[in-house]
């Protein structure tokens, strides 16, 4: 099971190594990863994705917490309604000027926007739920994706 776990730390050096080798010392995976600064630029928000039980879970949460610059820990569900989850992708795709009009179509359809257009390729930015970026991923497949880049999911939560 996936789990995203919201950490606010204090912006100090080396926090991010300590986080990191917390889950690779204890056999842990860390799917997906995104940090920046806060309002406060004394304080981060690192957005870790991982996947495994209630008792792995349960494991990270805690040597979370022991951690001394760790200020607050959050476990947001992947359908909990009082958090906003979000990543980032930007997709290249080929494309012919016969078939431009169709991918900029889908990509309408999905709310993404052109970011970049060359005789041969178009770059889509799209943001939402993964399920969203998957969805426009596999549209737009049949084209050719000439390469492409993921973000981390970010999270929020809406109180």
């Amino acid at each position: 099971m996936k789990h995203t776990i919201s950490v606010l730390v204090r912006n100090q050096f080396g926090v991010l190594a300590r986080v990191a080798g917390l889950f690779s010392g204890r056999g842990y995976n860390i799917d997906s990863l995104s940090v920046a600064e806060t309002q406060d630029p004394a304080l981060s928000r690192m957005t870790i994705v991982s996947h495994g039980d209630e008792a792995v879970l349960e494991q990270i949460m805690k040597q979370l917490n022991k951690l001394i610059d760790v200020v607050k820990v959050t476990d947001f569900h992947d359908h909990d309604k009082e958090c906003v989850m979000r990543e980032l992708a930007l997709i290249k795709v080929h494309c012919t000027p016969q078939t431009r009009g169709e991918i900029m179509q889908i990509v309408n359809i999905f709310r993404a926007k052109v970011v970049d257009i060359s005789p041969k390729t178009l770059m889509v930015e799209v943001t939402g739920p993964e399920a969203k970026l998957e969805a426009l991923i596999e549209m737009l497949r049949p084209f050719g994706i000439k390469d492409m880049v993921q973000s981390g999911r970010v999270a929020l939560a809406r109180k």
